[in-house]
């Protein structure tokens, strides 16, 4: 895919970064992207225990409340729920130009590299990867094990991308939300959307 994509589905797993999944998603609102949501029930919990956010169990209800506290606007930002098989992005008719699942958990990676299709998340990534669309991965865990390795070669064997949440520090971060912003911006990179979130290497001299 050469051309930016215009909707794109994110995917919020239960791995530990939710900020990285959340800031992604007021930059796609940000840049008009057309963005399908999935949330995994593990996502609530690490979304509450590390940014103390109650996101709403229904899809409307978090869906009314995202696009509120980011201003979207109407229509732009949809969200499904784990099983609603009548979603879009459960069908390679009606694919999204790319896919992110960011955080990744390696339960959800693990099932995307073996074809498992028990939830939406999982099936959008398998119509992904049929439909030979964009997909990207976004692991946070330490180590990883052999598994979890071979897991993410199989994937990329696949042209999957696997970005990890592993943040630079050549931009000199003053804070968290920067360190944040690196990784967003690599995930944005990928897609091919424009952003200044920091300073690409070398622009300073």
């Amino acid at each position: 895919m050469t051309s930016s994509p215009n909707t794109i589905t994110l995917a919020l797993s239960g791995a530990s970064g939710m900020a990285y999944g959340l800031r992604l998603l007021e930059c796609l609102l940000t840049a008009d992207r057309q963005v399908y949501l999935l949330v995994s029930q593990a996502a609530h919990i690490v979304a509450k225990q590390e940014l103390g956010i109650a996101l709403p169990a229904r899809p409307l209800d978090l869906e009314k409340q995202l696009s509120e506290s980011l201003h979207a606007r109407e229509g732009q930002l949809r969200v499904f729920g784990r099983e609603d098989w009548n979603a879009p992005v459960a069908s390679g008719s009606n694919p999204a130009d790319a896919m992110v699942v960011c955080p990744c958990s390696m339960g959800t990676l693990a099932a995307i590299a073996h074809g498992i299709s028990d939830n939406l998340i999982e099936r959008a990534a398998d119509v992904m990867l049929k439909e030979q669309r964009k997909l990207i991965l976004v692991p946070r865990e330490a180590p990883f094990s052999t598994l979890h390795l071979e897991n993410m070669l199989k994937l990329s064997k696949m042209n999957a991308v696997i970005l990890p949440a592993n943040p630079g520090f050549y931009h000199r971060p003053q804070s968290v939300e920067d360190i944040i912003d690196f990784v967003v911006a690599r995930i944005l990179d990928q897609l091919g959307i424009q952003h200044a979130l920091m300073a690409r290497w070398g622009d300073e001299r």
